[in-house]
């Protein structure tokens, strides 16, 4: 079945770093665009981190541009989020979601919390 798991959240000082890791699992990966969404307590989720299907192409949320970075493993169907100099604003839910890049549909992971805080 379709699975796609992260890992890596934690509780993390201001100006700290994390690795956030998404294991999929059940489909054809590199028909998916993947993307990082975050969600704070009484906050929509936002999209964070998009990336391609080949890896080739990459955007980012405003507020995390120079801070974090998308990559893919397309040999080991893994998507990481490396996010550095971490901030409190960035305390959230995260969540791996995989997009079919050839129109609609898509699956969502159970989310990794992050927290930022001294």
């Amino acid at each position: 079945q379709v699975q796609l798991v992260e890992s890596g959240g934690g509780l993390v000082q201001p100006g700290g770093s994390l690795r956030l890791s998404c294991a999929a699992s059940g489909f054809t990966f590199t028909d998916y665009v993947m993307n990082w969404y975050r969600q704070a307590p009484g906050k929509e989720r936002e999209l964070v981190a998009h990336i391609s299907s080949f890896g080739g192409s990459t955007n980012y949320a405003d507020s995390v541009k120079g801070r974090f970075t998308i990559s893919r493993d397309n040999t080991k169907n893994l998507v990481y989020l490396q996010m550095n100099s971490l901030k409190p604003e960035d305390t959230a839910v995260y969540y791996c979601n995989a997009r079919y890049q050839y129109g609609g549909g898509g699956y969502w992971g159970q989310g990794t919390q992050v927290t930022v805080s001294s």
